[in-house]
């Protein structure tokens, strides 16, 4: 069995959400940070939250603006 192959393993990482820790797991990295966990989604809520995709919109009209379109054959 070859030795020092294993990533090194973190029983205490630190998970947090908006800035606040929200639990702790273990992990192959010493602390995370997510955009959504069970404790913030609605699912397991029963509560919306707000979602910001209007930067999404205006990422996708910045990617195909102009005359992405035009070469494309139409039928």
């Amino acid at each position: 069995m070859q030795s020092d192959i294993h990533p090194k393993y973190y029983p205490e990482c630190k998970v947090f959400f908006g800035g606040e820790q929200v639990m702790t797991v273990g992990a192959t990295v010493p602390e995370m940070h997510v955009e959504v966990w069970s404790g913030s989604h609605p699912f397991f809520t029963g509560k919306q939250s707000f979602v910001d995709s209007a930067g999404r919109v205006e990422k996708f009209q910045r990617k195909f603006a102009g005359e992405y379109f035009k070469g494309k054959n139409k039928k």
